[in-house]
């Protein structure tokens, strides 16, 4: 590891560069301060290279974009990941940023930012997508002092949230942020995003400018430029504020949480949309524990930090009547609301007895439940005759986070037409992505999203996460759901305060 001293003097060096970046000057144009002829090679080599394509492709937030930029396939083409560097540089030296060090988003930013760095004599710093809980647990891994000015490399900007997720733990160890470089920028919110946090966007290229080039070559019809455009300006993420010549409007404000607790029948839903609005979180945490006692520990320590708590009841071999009474207790005291996910599945006559008695009796403790709705309607009202009187609510599972399910398409939406049979005790759904759905719900109805974690991905057993930011704003939920991301940390509480955080701030820039 470089000393304190060895960081300082890199610094100083740098600094006597006879061409440093340095801030003062008026920010031109990007565009203008790069040779034309090589913005159009790049251009079309990305092109040719199938980095931006056009056709059917399916996003990660499930709508169907007539382009896709895949920028991770440069890294097998050292000409284009070369060249890519050496245009991301020349803007920022154009624009007059001003920085100590760089750190890339993981992943695909990685081997651009390393070019960069190398190129460039500039130190690199790296995140960790996920902080380990053995050796130095760190976040951001180099050499670096704290107050040092960190520029952020991405390769391409949508909405700015994977641009948010590197910058937060960048400030985290005392490291501020100012500008950020891309490649590509989508113009779809992403710059006005990050100008609310005082970040300064770089980008190489605005998707107008490849639009413009690929046309005049012919790799585009006027027809496909136009419905590339219309699809841009119809999927904001956020104010247009940067007056790209797409001409997109802006979305639609949400309602607020208390405002539809008015439009909702169903008490238990009513209760949760107060609980959120008063306590300021829509965090759900999913305790998949091994033990009740574990489950009692967590829902102490965290209970102040969410809205709902989510069970397993059949996990706990030592579940017992003492431990109901201890949990309510701590419902009360920290004002969360308790959902055991049972997921019910079986005709109306059974889950009555699921539901009512057993060795569980989850009617008389949890708030929330929920259900499939391959026995059909039945099984809504079996619950209902049970949980409606106690003043219970159901969640219809009408979309699933892991890979490969068939809770989709036609499926959701026999759901939502269940749902409007019984506003007075179907509350909400389980969902990953409502804002796409194709059939009108109920305002009052509450969408809750598991499989969130702050950077994304995926596990070995086909769980699909996405952020918090992601499934708030575009993809139109109210409530994430997170589990191991939260209790399997090193510092489970610090964790929740982060998820907490970001679950309200993307409901608050969305209102």
């Amino acid at each position: 590891r470089a000393s304190r001293r060895d960081v300082t003097r890199v610094r100083s060096e740098r600094s006597s560069n006879p061409n440093p970046i340095h801030a003062g000057h008026a920010p031109p144009s990007p565009v203008a301060m790069v040779n034309e002829d090589k913005i159009d090679a790049l251009i079309l080599r990305l092109h040719e290279i199938e980095a931006v394509k056009f056709g059917e492709f399916k996003l990660k937030s499930g709508l169907i974009s007539p382009i896709y930029v895949d920028l991770r396939v440069i890294v097998s083409y050292p000409d284009v990941l070369s060249s890519v560097a050496a245009c991301m540089w020349d803007v920022l030296k154009s624009n007059g940023a001003e920085f100590d060090n760089m750190c890339g988003v993981p992943y695909t930013a990685l081997p651009i930012a390393t070019c960069m760095s190398l190129n460039n004599d500039c130190p690199m710093l790296m995140r960790r997508k996920e902080v380990k809980d053995y050796g130095t647990k760190k976040a951001i891994e180099g050499a670096f002092i704290a107050g040092q000015t960190c520029l952020v490399v991405e390769d391409l900007v949508t909405s700015g949230a994977s641009v948010m997720e590197t910058v937060e733990p960048l400030h985290e160890v005392g490291l501020k942020v100012k500008d950020v470089v891309v490649l590509i920028d989508r113009e779809q919110g992403g710059e006005a995003r990050l100008k609310s946090h005082d970040l300064r966007l770089h980008a190489v290229l605005p998707l107008s400018r490849v639009l413009v080039t690929l046309e005049k070559h012919g790799k585009m019809t006027a027809d496909l430029v136009n419905t590339v455009k219309a699809f841009i300006a119809a999927n904001q993420t956020g104010p247009n504020a940067s007056g790209n010549e797409m001409g997109a409007a802006a979305p639609a404000k949400r309602a607020t949480y208390a405002s539809r607790a008015e439009l909702t029948e169903n008490q238990c839903a009513k209760d949760l949309w107060r609980l959120m609005d008063e306590k300021k979180t829509n965090l759900c945490l999913s305790a998949d524990v091994e033990s009740a006692a574990e489950l009692l520990a967590l829902a102490d320590a965290l209970g102040p930090e969410i809205c709902v708590l989510k069970t397993h009841c059949d996990l706990y071999p030592d579940f017992s009547a003492d431990f109901v009474t201890k949990l309510a207790a701590l419902a009360t005291k920290h004002n969360f609301m308790i959902f055991e996910d049972r997921k019910f599945a079986d005709i109306g006559n059974t889950v009555v007895g699921q539901y009512a008695s057993g060795v569980h009796k989850i009617a008389d403790w949890s708030h929330i439940t929920n259900a499939h709705i391959v026995p059909g309607s039945g099984i809504i009202d079996g619950l209902k005759s049970v949980g409606l009187p106690k003043g219970r609510g159901l969640l219809l599972l009408a979309e699933m986070s892991s890979a490969g399910t068939m809770a989709k398409g036609a499926y959701t939406e026999a759901a939502i037409a269940m749902a409007a049979k019984h506003p007075d005790f179907v509350m909400g759904f389980i969902s990953t992505n409502p804002a796409v759905w194709k059939v009108k719900w109920s305002a009052g109805l509450v969408q809750m999203t598991p499989g969130v974690q702050l950077g994304g991905g995926g596990d070995a057993m086909g769980q699909q996460y996405n952020t918090p930011d992601r499934v708030i704003r575009e993809c139109g939920s109210d409530v994430i759901i997170v589990g191991r991301g939260i209790y399997k940390a090193a510092d489970p509480l610090a964790e929740a305060k982060k998820y907490r955080a970001a679950g309200w701030d993307a409901y608050a820039g969305a209102l």
